[in-house]
């Protein structure tokens, strides 16, 4: 596939050098690979069949630290082992063979140390001896987070069913070798995503190794004061990741120095030692996640001895002593915090070279924190699959009702005061550790949900931006596709880039720097395309502005391909949105822009009009969040068990033809077939529950016969605005408005659903969905109608 598709791309000699590094190995044949590795995974662990099989998955189960998938508790006993066993031996022979892939990259560098290359492994004979041999060796250089949990795995095994897996991933290693892959650094890390069960739960979705580079390169980019061409001025940064997972993002830093480094005259090996003991941190709650990260960070150049990295597992939920803990976070109360680089065996966590428990000093000093933090949140509305879990922010790792209610109130205490929100979940908390141990003039990296854009959940990271950051940078996807709206992999979810610099008073700074918006018309799909998106974006200033006529944004163009557009936004200190995310056209929202300000122009017309708008809630009062109306009773909690519990709303809803007698009606679903009108029919009747009759009266006296669609698809759904002739109330889909004057729901009905109406609805909505414009109740009460009065 040429790229770009049209034209050609302009640029120095070292950057056709960073494009010929970046192609050099077809990306067709990484993902090739990848499915090879996998397959090998799953043909190699099947030799140990399923006799006497679930004493020995326990055994790996808890070398592993892994946990049970917190789903499957009400699934019937066998199918429950059945699952559990699936996952401990996958990834216990992904760990088995990345160490094997490792062992082949690392062999030829010790000469003196004489480690056999993977070949000799494969020899007849006592191939497990063999390997255990060479690892031990391996260790006694150092490589602990690699090599010591794979060796504590292989020991377990039985023999010949050891010789036999080793056999087979052996020659998936040499496989890899003669493809040319074996330093494609994030290999077993896309393996290592299909294999686990836990982070879905902690929704660590794995970043992408495009969307990686493309956020790397942006942040080194806003460094300031740095000398490039100083190894040991770059050897006093310190850059993290506090959820580091397969390390992809950490690497793409490392990767981003390294070529700076070299363009200024320098050896990239020279730099590593000093990266892997004091530049680079990494953090994860998962033991597999750390040791991926090492080997990725570790296989840069794996001939240069280190004495020590600095990637840590984090320790989570009930400790020895009894208190709980939630992983990174933790250093928002201390900046001193136990940590452990897993050895395989639970009972001796060692640091690099075996030492006791260790201690890590994060102080608020860090140049960079680059991360792609969990977005679970502990509120529960995420479907069935999780509709019996407390809390899936801390659902992982087979934690308790207990356990779980005590980490979650942990989070609760050490984030209070900072900009972090239990509804926006544990992203927001990532971000508040981020911004507090950054210091003055650092760089903030992250990849977050698209709902931080306007969910009022977020708004205090938005306020925190705009006060205390500057160069703020937020990229998004602008494309309809369904599996292409984020960065991560393994989501339909969109999500968004945010990068920006703290302020500092030894760097001049311009409080007024306006917020740069930038849409990609899709997903860079190479790492060439997300190196020359970023250094389009680092090259070129974006002039266009929201507060421009509808002229739209300045192009982003590779060679003769449009990438995307980018505009420029003022900053809003008091109530910042972030409403220029995933646009295609951004002629569009300058039109939107200028109606929020009661100003109407139009593309190609040159005459602005008046045409007065206001927010809904001056003037007219929102109906009742649904689960007000029906929600069910608040869970018990497992320290109360015997506190009573009334049920949170005072109806059951139930879906019928509604009939002329019922007294308590409401429109609560969606229906396209109906939506062709304005005027809708109530399709559910409300039974009120016993002893809820005084909340039931209460809440009918709020229905009215105005309707806004809530989570409004575009694609699907003909009304914004849908009115019933008489009042009833609204649910989720449809909550009721009612207006100071009574007549002016007809006016809200029909402007609700014109074109200026629809657009914006669509503007102020989340647009985290495709063909979506979400919104909340709370955050519809400044929705820009027509003012009626």
């Amino acid at each position: 596939k040429r790229f770009p598709t049209t034209g050609w791309l302009k640029g120095s000699v070292c950057d056709l050098a960073d494009l010929i590094h970046l192609v050099d190995v077809p990306e067709t044949a990484f993902d090739k690979a990848a499915e090879d590795l996998e397959n090998s995974i799953d043909e190699a662990v099947s030799v140990l069949g399923k006799e006497s099989v679930y004493p020995l998955t326990d055994k790996i189960f808890n070398t592993l630290q892994l946990s049970e998938d917190p789903a499957a508790k009400n699934l019937p006993k066998d199918k429950r082992l059945e699952l559990k066993n699936t996952q401990t031996r996958r990834i216990a022979g992904a760990m088995i063979a990345n160490a094997l892939i490792f062992q082949e990259r690392i062999a030829p560098a010790y000469p003196k140390q004489n480690i056999p290359l993977v070949n000799d492994i494969r020899r007849h004979g006592d191939r497990k001896q063999r390997a255990l041999t060479a690892w031990q060796k391996i260790l006694d250089i150092n490589y602990w987070p690699i090599f010591a949990t794979a060796k504590d795995i292989l020991r377990l095994l039985p023999n010949p069913k050891a010789g036999r897996i080793l056999q087979k991933l052996a020659e998936a290693a040499e496989r890899i070798h003669e493809n040319g892959l074996l330093y494609e650094n994030d290999l077993t890390g896309h393996v290592f995503q299909n294999l686990i069960i836990d982070r879905k739960y902690l929704a660590a979705f794995y970043t992408l190794p495009t969307s990686a580079a493309l956020l790397a390169k942006l942040a080194v980019a806003k460094m300031k004061d740095v000398d490039w061409s100083k190894s040991d001025k770059i050897g006093k940064l310190k850059i993290a990741d506090f959820a580091c997972g397969t390390g992809a993002l950490l690497s793409a830093v490392y990767d981003q120095i390294a070529n700076l480094y070299e363009r200024n005259g320098g050896n990239p090996e020279k730099l590593h030692k000093s990266m892997m003991e004091k530049v680079l941190m990494g953090f994860d709650v998962l033991p597999f996640a750390t040791h991926l990260t090492a080997s990725v960070l570790s296989g840069k150049h794996p001939a240069v001895i280190y004495d020590r990295s600095r990637i840590y597992t984090m320790p989570f939920g009930r400790q020895k002593d009894e208190e709980v803990k939630i992983g990174s976070p933790e250093f928002l109360e201390s900046a001193d915090q136990p940590v452990l680089l897993h050895t395989g065996d639970p009972e001796k966590q060692t640091g690099a070279q075996g030492e006791d428990l260790l201690h890590v000093d994060v102080q608020n000093d860090l140049d960079l924190i680059i991360m792609n933090p969990p977005f679970t949140c502990p509120t529960n509305h995420s479907g069935e699959k999780l509709a019996d879990i407390i809390n899936p922010a801390v659902a992982a790792f087979g934690t308790s009702d207990l356990d779980m209610d005590e980490m979650g109130e942990r989070l609760k205490t050490i984030s209070k005061g900072t900009c972090a929100h239990g509804n926006a979940g544990l992203a927001s908390v990532f971000a508040a550790l981020a911004d507090k141990k950054l210091k003055p003039g650092g760089v903030l990296a992250l990849v977050l949900p698209l709902s931080v854009a306007s969910g009022l959940s977020w708004k205090g990271l938005r306020t925190l931006l705009a006060k205390h950051y500057e160069a703020v940078e937020i990229v998004s996807l602008a494309t309809p596709k369904s599996y292409d709206i984020a960065f991560s992999a393994d989501t339909s979810m969109a999500d968004c880039l945010v990068i920006a610099r703290k302020k500092s008073d030894s760097i001049p700074s311009r409080s007024d720097s306006p917020t740069r918006f930038i849409s990609l018309r899709q997903r860079p799909d190479k790492l060439a395309a997300a190196g020359e998106t970023a250094r389009e974006l680092i090259a070129k200033p974006t002039k266009r502005g929201l507060e421009d006529g509808p002229f739209g944004g300045d192009d982003i163009d590779c060679g003769g391909e449009k990438m995307g557009e980018a505009i420029t936004s003022p900053v809003q200190q008091s109530d910042p949105k972030w409403n220029l995310v995933r646009i295609q056209d951004f002629e569009l929202v300058q039109t939107a822009y200028k109606l929020t300000s009661s100003k109407l122009r139009l593309p190609a017309q040159p005459e602005q009009l008046d045409l007065r708008t206001t927010k809904l809630g001056d003037i007219a009062k929102l109906g009742f969040v649904h689960r007000d109306i029906n929600g069910p009773a608040t869970r018990i909690r497992a320290d109360k068990p015997n506190t009573p519990r009334l049920p949170r709303g005072p109806f059951d809803v139930v879906k019928c033809v509604v009939t002329p007698t019922e007294t308590y009606t409401a429109l609560w679903n969606h229906d396209c077939e109906r939506e062709h009108y304005l005027l809708c029919k109530p399709d559910s009747r409300m039974k009120v529950r016993p002893g809820m009759e005084g909340k039931a009266s209460r809440i009918w006296k709020t229905a009215g016969r105005s309707h806004l669609n809530l989570p409004f698809s575009l694609i699907s759904q003909p009304l914004a605005v849908a009115f019933t002739e008489e009042p009833c109330i609204g649910g989720s889909a449809w909550p009721n408005v009612n207006f100071t004057k009574k007549d002016w729901d007809y006016a809200f009905a029909l402007w609700g659903n014109s074109t200026l109406g629809l657009i914006l609805h669509w503007w102020h909505g989340n647009r985290q969905h495709p063909g979506r414009a979400q919104t909340t109740i709370r955050a519809a009460e400044t929705l820009p109608v027509l003012d009626f009065r």
